[in-house]
């Protein structure tokens, strides 16, 4: 079940927030006026969603290093556009 509570509830219910967030190993997402403005996790749930993400931004880094490749900014985002334009269509 999604768990949407308001920004104030962090400053006065914070040990109550915490227990969700480490118990439920589920996010807590924040509102402010109705609209939502940040989500809680634990650092748990972060490294699930980012380890990922920083291991092929690793494999990046290395091909990078070993690579005389260069494109430049342009030529970077033509070729995004490209993947994006042809996975859109199917």
């Amino acid at each position: 079940m999604i768990n949407i509570r308001p920004v104030s509830d962090l400053r006065n219910k914070f040990p109550e927030i915490e227990e969700t967030v480490i118990n439920s190993n589920a996010p807590v997402f924040l509102t402010k006026n109705g609209y939502g403005v940040m989500v809680l996790m634990s650092i748990e749930q972060y490294s699930v969603l980012s380890d990922s993400f920083e291991k092929k931004l690793d494999e990046a880094d290395a091909y990078a290093q070993n690579s005389p490749i260069r494109l430049s900014k342009s030529e970077v985002f033509n070729k995004a556009r490209k993947i994006i334009d042809e996975k859109a269509k199917l």
